[in-house]
């Protein structure tokens, strides 16, 4: 039994200081730990920096002084160096929290004392079936009271989380399937049928994992006959049969993986992404930290719980004791509205796409009481924010990547913005931010060069990063670990960026996605932002079409709002050069009934680029 490793690269202060002695690296680090771009960033820091100053002189043992004379001391022991995992707030929600709602789904709820139990039982079950430290657990499934527990049940029995999104075609799912080696699947019954077939195009050598069927009795929907001989055993059963006396499988070191996260971007090139219990318990104590998530909150699971294990907030909702209110269509404007309603919703997350959502919804109303959320995944329009906001949403934005296990940068709020207008607040707010509280250092580098750019809101470059929830690496692909996981230091994000006089962030677009239109170079997200403050405008997208003489023109597919009167192209286009520069006017718009869409809500350019090929 082999467990899953990330690639070994001389790769210092991504995510650690010291990575030899967990067998992640095979020889000392040769470079400082806290490496700057250029000589007047290491002067400052070696002036000013506490942080740098441990970096830059990685001394064993330490040294203390006590009473003018320098004595050495064991700088770790059996007391100070518990690795840290997530796994650990769920044992303390079900002692202070014990008698606390932790889940609500429709007419079911559980209290974090029968959390605990059960999710016990079911790592008890997995393991006896075989599935060892280092084995790969999938499951696919929405946001149902099975998905949250699997969030520990699984890591409990020592086995590696792998959440996989049940809107994949078979074909895809397939491969992830085989590139995971998974040994179990836990499957909700609406996605039977496409765990079947992805399984049936598995080569005829290769070990089928076991199935296990998560049902759903309060829709009162089984799964059918057919079905029936493909599975090992039910959910409920196996929670049933379990042990609550197990003793959960605790890591030896927190550097061990804990979950192999598979991307989910606008791309068609899926790479699995592995995080250890260290950074999954650093991502949800930053979330919770620095969105200021009060005690016992009520969160409201519209971000699907397989894209980045819900931001960490899976974990996080444990850590605080919050009451999880699972919704099984997350993306139904309606079913969102009535469960705040219904359950006093305080807190939710999700993507701009819902934001949008929400705030067009033709049966929207004002809340009664504010709901906090937590918006990223795509730099979200002004427009929209504005919108949401009306309606008493009170939106925090960040920005991260499946790599760093959700946001790692966010917009963090100044008092002094409260008083400006409200279209300025919306602008300030579609910035991306700062680093959060507990991560390491953010930067926008030239693409050439590597140095930090000017910090003038004007001049963009290549976002880097580097903190505590920086991936282990991709799973079984060095070559395309090492291509964003530099020597330097740094991670490389793919993104483009401009960095502010006020040090915070703002992103301008995919790398991948910017328009070089004879030369200039065109942001998307920028031609995007002004296409959505138009009042019909339902979403938006803008690609690079071929074009002849210019290289690449912009090219924007647009959907219109419901009750929006009929557009035209020429007017669309009319309306950009209202309010952009010539050169970044959309020579092409097309208008859909809806654009293409991930499953966590993100707009699939890579189709919309395709299409706009071929339109030449």
């Amino acid at each position: 039994m082999v467990i899953l490793r990330p690639s070994i690269i001389q790769n210092p202060c991504l995510n650690a200081c010291d990575l030899v002695s967990f067998g992640i690296y095979s020889k000392p680090l040769e470079i400082p730990c806290l490496k700057s771009r250029n000589g007047i960033e290491l002067k400052k820091l070696r002036k000013s920096s506490i942080r740098s100053s441990l970096a830059l002189n990685p001394v064993s043992p330490e040294i203390f002084q006590e009473n003018g004379s320098a004595t050495k001391k064991k700088p770790k022991g059996p007391a100070n160096s518990c690795p840290f995992s997530p796994l650990d707030f769920l044992e303390r929600a079900s002692i202070v929290y014990g008698n606390c709602t932790s889940i609500v789904y429709n007419d079911i709820s559980y209290t974090w004392s029968e959390t605990y139990t059960r999710c016990l039982k079911l790592a008890s079950s997995i393991s006896s079936l075989g599935i060892k430290k280092g084995d790969v657990v999938s499951i696919l499934a929405p946001n149902i009271p099975a998905m949250y527990e699997l969030q520990f049940a699984v890591p409990m029995s020592g086995a590696i989380l792998n959440n996989i999104n049940f809107r994949l075609d078979p074909r895809t799912l397939s491969v992830l399937l085989q590139h995971s080696e998974a040994k179990l699947i836990f499957v909700d019954f609406q996605a039977t049928s496409l765990v079947v077939e992805a399984l049936s195009l598995f080569p005829p050598k290769v070990q089928i994992p076991k199935l296990v069927l998560i049902e759903d009795d309060d829709l009162n929907n089984k799964s059918s006959s057919f079905f029936d001989n493909k599975f090992h055993n039910n959910y409920e059963n196996m929670i049933k049969e379990g042990d609550s006396s197990f003793k959960l499988i605790t890591p030896d070191s927190e550097w061990e993986p804990i979950v192999l996260n598979y991307t989910s971007g606008t791309t068609y090139a899926p790479k699995g992404v592995l995080h250890s219990h260290r950074s999954a318990f650093t991502m949800a104590i930053m979330g919770i930290i620095d969105w200021c998530v009060p005690k016992q909150p009520v969160y409201l699971w519209t971000l699907p719980i397989f894209h980045a294990n819900g931001w960490g907030f899976c974990w996080g909702m444990a850590a605080v004791g919050g009451t999880n209110v699972c919704l099984r269509r997350g993306h139904d404007a309606s079913s969102i509205y009535e469960a705040i309603h219904q359950h006093k919703v305080t807190h939710m997350c999700g993507a701009p796409v819902v934001l949008n959502m929400l705030s067009t919804y033709p049966k929207r109303q004002p809340l009664d009481s504010p709901v906090y959320i937590y918006t990223a995944g795509a730099p979200p329009p002004p427009a929209v924010l504005d919108r949401t906001e009306s309606l008493g949403f009170v939106i925090s934005h960040g920005y991260g990547l499946t790599e760093t296990g959700g946001p790692a940068v966010t917009c963090a709020w100044k008092q002094d913005w409260d008083h400006l207008p409200q279209s300025e607040r919306a602008q300030l707010k579609s910035r991306q931010g700062v680093r959060m509280v507990g991560f390491t250092e953010v930067d926008v580098v030239d693409f050439e060069t590597g140095i930090s750019i000017e910090r003038n809101g004007i001049a963009i470059g290549e976002i880097v990063l580097r903190g505590g929830t920086v991936m282990l690496g991709y799973l079984k692909d060095p070559e395309g670990t090492s291509k964003c996981m530099k020597n330097d230091g740094w991670f490389y994000t793919g993104d483009v960026g401009v960095m502010h006089s006020d040090g915070y962030l703002e992103v301008k677009d995919r790398l991948k996605d910017v328009i070089i239109c004879g030369g200039e170079n065109i942001s998307s997200v920028e031609v995007e932002s002004i296409l959505y403050k138009h009042p019909a405008v339902n979403e938006a997208a803008v690609v690079a079409k071929p074009d002849k003489f210019w290289g690449e023109t912009p090219c924007a597919f647009i959907s219109l709002k419901t009750d929006a009167e009929k557009m035209t192209e020429k007017e669309l286009r009319d309306f950009c050069k209202e309010n952009l520069p010539l050169y970044m006017v959309p020579r092409t718009v097309v208008i859909e009934d809806e654009l293409p869409k991930t499953a966590t809500g993100k707009i699939q350019k890579y189709l919309l680029r395709e299409k706009a090929r071929s339109l030449m």
